[in-house]
């Protein structure tokens, strides 16, 4: 999106993508369906982080408070976090969300470096080794696989969901990233929004990950016990076992916040996300768009919460990411296209042709 957006001179659109192989319908029925797929699955995609992330949130504020953990209280953070969310994508994103994010990465810093140096430090650090290690030798391997016990749901439950999940993201992070990475190279672009995240969440799972695992290995246990029992008090009991009195509170207090500033600055980001495609693709959509679908996300939100729970959200997820998948697909075909044929393109380190760009993309208002 951000090359045909600022190279090419395309709206910034999801449909953008696909000029290459829909030519000048992307302005037409066609093109406004690719863009409502992208709406709807960043609606589904975003309601389901914020279903399952105040139900982490009510458990936290039971472990702090002692607040009873029920769907009604569940619906009331959502509600809370929707409102935030919708003022927060009103301000737009150089004042709320941008503040969010920055105080974000802040808390996020804090909880990091009291996990690595409170937890059992030199056996994270050489887990996080290995388990880059491991996840490069089996990633081909573990992509292909299928579970052929027809019994079995581990891949219906967890690997399906989490794909349909990650895609349904796709178009509200994709938006967002494109939106701010005017000016950089493609090279920047892949180290900066693939690379460095990657490595950084490699070492946010294993810190985390890897101080469960070496309590059950080495120490008391009672995370896995937890987690059977109800798994979004996994992260409080791993504070508990540290046995740090003084920082307990404290950290699970840091690590509630978090899950709200984290849930606010994503139902804000989707929400303008959401509004610029209806927008084709204005920077600046209305107001009343913000305030209109930043309520919706969290209104679907709580009606999937209420239909069904966890497997409602899983199922909406994956619903809406399936046709989303097949439109993600065809980018990838029209980006390939549309950079060989680049008028910038130099093959096998030649010189640059020295004819036009073969590929003429005009705007919209060129193309009526």
């Amino acid at each position: 999106m951000a090359y045909f957006a600022f190279r090419k001179g395309l709206p910034l659109t999801i449909r953008s993508a696909l000029y290459p192989i829909l030519g000048d319908k992307i302005y037409g029925p066609t093109g406004h369906a690719v863009d409502l797929l992208g709406v709807f699955a960043t609606i589904f995609g975003v309601a389901t982080s914020l279903g399952l992330g105040v139900s982490q949130m009510n458990a936290g504020l039971n472990y702090l408070f002692g607040m009873e953990i029920s769907v009604i209280n569940q619906v009331i953070l959502i509600a809370v976090i929707s409102v935030a969310a919708t003022f927060s994508a009103v301000s737009g994103v150089a004042k709320g969300i941008r503040i969010l994010s920055e105080l974000n990465i802040k808390l996020t810093a804090i909880l990091f470096l009291f996990f690595l140096f409170a937890g059992p430090t030199v056996f994270l650090l050489g887990f996080y080794v290995t388990s880059v290690g491991d996840y490069l030798w089996n990633m081909i391997p573990m992509g292909f696989w299928t579970d052929p016990n027809p019994e079995s749901q581990w891949q219906g439950w967890w690997t399906v969901f989490y794909w349909g999940w990650y895609i349904s993201w796709a178009p509200f992070v994709g938006m967002f990233i494109a939106r701010i990475s005017r000016g950089r190279t493609v090279r920047e672009f892949l180290l900066g929004v693939i690379l460095v995240p990657c490595l950084v969440s490699f070492l946010w799972l294993s810190l985390f990950g890897g101080t469960a695992l070496h309590m059950e290995l080495y120490g008391d246990g009672g995370i896995v016990a937890a987690v059977n029992d109800n798994l979004t008090t996994a992260l409080y009991v791993t504070l508990e076992a540290l046995n740090i009195e003084w920082a307990t509170w404290a950290m699970a207090a840091l690590a509630t916040l978090m899950i709200l500033t984290w849930f606010v600055t994503s139902a804000d980001s989707g929400t303008l996300v959401i509004c610029t495609l209806l927008s084709m693709g204005s920077e600046n959509p209305p107001h009343k768009f913000r305030v209109i679908w930043g309520l919706g996300v969290g209104a679907v939100a709580a009606v999937l919460l209420l239909a069904g729970g966890l497997k409602a959200l899983q199922a909406a997820s994956i619903a809406a990411a399936l046709p989303f998948s097949i439109v993600m697909i065809m980018m990838i075909i029209g980006l390939l296209s549309s950079m060989l044929t680049d008028s910038d393109y130099v093959p096998s380190q030649q010189a640059a042709p020295s004819e036009p760009d073969s590929l003429s993309l005009k705007k919209p208002a060129q193309a009526g």
